[in-house]
């Protein structure tokens, strides 16, 4: 995965530029401040934001617990660009870090994390890739440390099923559909989580996006 190409914020649907307001209408408050709320931050944690995109689930995060170390991660230096200029208004440290999700043990240290968080990333990747991804953030914690994933997950009514096509438009069915049909959970539990939940489910214009709670053994 780190030498391959990734898919933008946007997929094919619009530039990056336009992802902040894109993504106001899936709901973005409630299903932000509950992954926020389940990674439960405290003070001088170090806490890895996987696939951070244009920053706003770890400036949350740093608003809520300012003590804590923030890490955020993304391949695309595009969004990271966005992300910083959205710190530096915010006047929010956070450690900004272009790599893969594939690469954290190097780019953070093996065992260096206390809670791992993720939002609308796997469901863009192919499923080799997301076990990868996986993988990487079970190395990256340490033993008893969190996982919070909040992505497009099973979609189990045909209304969901409707509006996950436009995600499927914009990322392709191929990677996406796996997210849908609910392989998420598996997934983790196969990358060594444990306790693995869906503990949250927020219905949206564009599908149902799910927050996943698991925790290293």
């Amino acid at each position: 995965m780190t030498r391959q190409a990734f898919t933008p914020a946007l997929g094919r649907f619009a530039p990056t530029r336009f992802y902040d307001p894109v993504v106001m209408l899936t709901r973005e408050r409630l299903w932000r401040a509950l992954t926020v709320m389940h990674a439960a931050p405290r003070p001088y944690e170090v806490i890895v934001d996987v696939g951070c995109g244009t920053g706003s689930t770890a400036l949350l995060l740093h608003r809520i617990e300012p003590c804590a170390r923030v890490v955020a991660v993304d391949p695309d230096r595009e969004v990271l660009a966005i992300a910083r200029r959205k710190a530096e208004a915010a006047g929010a440290t956070v450690r900004w870090e272009t790599g893969m999700g594939d690469a954290l043990p190097e780019i953070v240290g093996p065992g260096a994390a206390d809670t791992v968080v993720s939002t609308l990333v796997l469901h863009q990747c192919p499923v080799a890739t997301k076990r990868a991804v996986l993988s990487s953030m079970h190395a990256v914690l340490r033993p008893g440390g969190r996982l919070v994933i909040a992505d497009y997950g099973l979609q189990r009514t045909r209304l969901m099923r409707l509006g996950f096509r436009l995600v499927q438009f914009a990322d392709g069915v191929e990677d996406t559909r796996p997210n849908a049909e609910g392989l998420l959970p598996a997934l983790m539990a196969e990358a060594g989580f444990r306790e693995v939940r869906e503990a949250e489910v927020v219905s949206t214009v564009t599908g149902s996006i799910s927050v996943y709670v698991a925790s290293r053994k």
